[in-house]
């Protein structure tokens, strides 16, 4: 799929929470906030297929997740 193809949709965080993540991710391979929300999402998104396809719905994997979404302030 080419750049042209993508289809996107806007997704809003606090203000703070943006400014925060723009120092986290100076000096890294990240070109923007939204680069790094992407792939932050992407591997919550491939951890919670992965558990899953292993049938291990575990609270312990739950508590994992729900954590590392609530340090990006989605929860």
């Amino acid at each position: 799929m080419g750049i042209a193809e993508r289809k996107y949709t806007t997704i809003t965080i606090p203000k703070p929470m943006y400014e925060k993540l723009s120092r986290i991710i100076e000096h890294t391979g990240f070109s923007s906030v939204s680069d790094y929300v992407t792939y932050v999402i992407r591997e919550t998104i491939a951890e919670i297929e992965e558990s899953k396809e292993k049938g291990k719905s575990s609270t312990k994997e739950k508590s994992e997740v729900l954590k590392k979404l609530h340090a990006l302030g989605y929860i």
